[in-house]
């Protein structure tokens, strides 16, 4: 059984899977979901709920109700429409975007106004149409970088997949007006702690800090502003889960310990920025999993075959094709998910 921090950890997260949260409800819980890879994301709302589909979701970040933006620790994340003032007031900060801009040779005192002219009126920009528009100004990388310098001045979010590639749209065309940032610190400050706790409790600031890539100073400050907030109830947060690479339950507190075994570490993270999907048991990490179309590949720590799997990747495969279809589990020694 769980102990009873991983219990709440849990149920703070929504692994109990309550019913009836649509995707713009979870992600204003949750407060922001990692989406640097988007078909991660989609499998995180998937573990915390049994009646979420992918149409839903699309249908939540199409209709504008969630955006995909840089958002903490300046990765790319999820956020309900709502929050995106005061959060990305706090966590978005340009000095590294302007160092990697002229690392890749694009200066100038017009950048913001140059990409926000570029992206102005013309809805949805892959990379490619967007480095048209920009006439020789940015390349490659240089373009993503200018982006989301625009983002932080509030002129920038992604907008949907087309063709499985990014786009990029100017946040008024998308939004309605560009975002105005909110002016009270303190007030956002206090936000941010009730909001993190709400869906991370118990944390301390060592953990918001890791999460949110603010200074720990300033996460002790916003501990110190927010008010206390109730603990989530437990009672139901056990059973087994198959979440995503980049999930929050594996990223939203600076120490791992409690859910992984040192062991185990380097088949959760090879290393190079890889993260492997992991299979919880009680909120313990207990092997990694992929994927392949709807194919699911089970790769325990352990030897023995994983009880109680075959409904969960069940789940997993009807999500992914939408609709129910024949169970099919393959194991694979853990040894194939380790680092050489």
């Amino acid at each position: 059984m769980p102990n009873e921090t991983r219990s709440a950890r849990m149920t703070a997260q929504l692994l109990h899977r309550p019913p009836g949260l649509d995707a713009g409800e979870m992600v204003r819980h949750l407060l922001a979901v990692q989406a640097q890879d988007v078909p991660s994301a989609l499998l995180a709302f998937r573990a915390r709920s049994a009646t979420l589909t992918i149409e839903r979701i699309e249908a939540a970040w199409h209709s504008r109700e969630i955006v995909r933006a840089w958002g903490p620790r300046g990765t790319l994340h999820f956020v309900h429409r709502d929050d995106l003032p005061w959060l990305l007031a706090l966590t978005r900060n340009d000095t590294g975007t302007l160092r990697r801009l002229a690392q890749e040779g694009v200066t100038g005192d017009d950048l913001p106004r140059l990409i926000g002219d570029a992206l102005e009126g013309q809805g949805p920009l892959t990379k490619a149409q967007l480095e048209e528009r920009l006439a020789g100004r940015a390349k490659g990388q240089g373009v993503v970088h200018l982006v989301a310098l625009a983002a932080f001045h509030g002129l920038a979010v992604l907008g949907p997949l087309q063709g499985g590639k990014p786009t990029y749209v100017h946040t008024a065309d998308w939004l309605g007006a560009p975002i105005s940032f909110e002016v009270d610190h303190d007030r956002a400050l206090a936000e941010l702690a009730v909001r993190y706790l709400r869906s991370h409790a118990p944390a301390t600031p060592e953990d918001l800090s890791a999460w949110s890539g603010l200074p720990l100073g300033t996460a002790r400050a916003a501990f110190r502003l927010a008010a206390p907030s109730p603990p989530a109830d437990a009672s139901e947060s056990g059973g087994v889960r198959l979440a995503p690479a980049f999930d929050e339950y594996l990223l939203g507190w600076a120490d791992r310990t409690l859910i992984l075994d040192e062991r185990h570490r380097r088949e959760v993270f090879p290393g190079g920025g890889i993260l492997r999907p992991i299979m919880l048991v009680d909120g313990v990490i207990r092997g990694t999993w992929s994927r392949k179309g709807e194919a699911v590949t089970l790769a325990p720590f352990e030897d023995d075959d994983p009880p109680g799997w075959t409904d969960e990747v069940a789940d997993v495969r009807a999500f992914l094709s939408g609709s129910p279809r024949p169970d099919e589990v393959r194991l694979r020694p853990s040894a194939a998910h380790s680092a050489p």
